[in-house]
């Protein structure tokens, strides 16, 4: 059985100690999927929205996420990131969303990037629910990890789950 890492020997919440890691360059990506009505999708395209530029505010959301990820999730730590990307792409009845995030580093970047997907998300969903309050936020995911001990994962493809 593996030991938990993030509770003591009495049981209790404790953040880990990455002091005498070495440190390298973490990557991480994640992905996320809004499902919505075709019309939504190409209101955010056409930049008919009342709310403004969907894409640019989701885009700068997903950013801001990942920087303040470790205010947000109780025992990840306070990373100096290096680069974070959110991608956005509209087509049919879906926004696809990837976050890509970078840093050198004791600790991975996952956290980021899953927050980072995940807050775009939100956005969009905030921006259009006069347009569809029955958008769906799904399949938030980590698509890739690099660097670090574990080394590199990548999920398999989401047909193969």
């Amino acid at each position: 059985m593996v030991e938990p890492s993030h509770v003591d020997a009495r049981g209790r919440a404790r953040m880990v100690d990455v002091g005498d890691k070495d440190a390298s360059v973490r990557r991480a990506v994640a992905s996320a999927r809004l499902s919505t009505r075709p019309e939504v999708v190409d209101a955010i395209a056409s930049g008919r929205v009342a709310k403004g530029d969907v894409f640019a505010a989701a885009r700068l959301a997903g950013i801001l996420a990942a920087k303040r990820c470790a205010e947000l999730i109780p025992l990840c730590h306070p990373l100096p990131l290096d680069h974070v990307e959110v991608d956005l792409e509209g087509s049919g009845s879906r926004v696809e969303i990837r976050a890509a995030v970078r840093c050198t580093g004791r600790t991975g970047v996952e956290m980021e990037a899953l927050c980072a997907a995940s807050v775009a998300a939100l956005t969009i969903y905030d921006m259009c629910k006069s347009l569809d309050r029955g958008m769906c936020i799904e399949r938030v995911r980590l698509e890739e990890k690099s660097g670090g001990k574990s080394g590199h994962y990548r999920a398999p493809p989401e047909d193969a789950r």
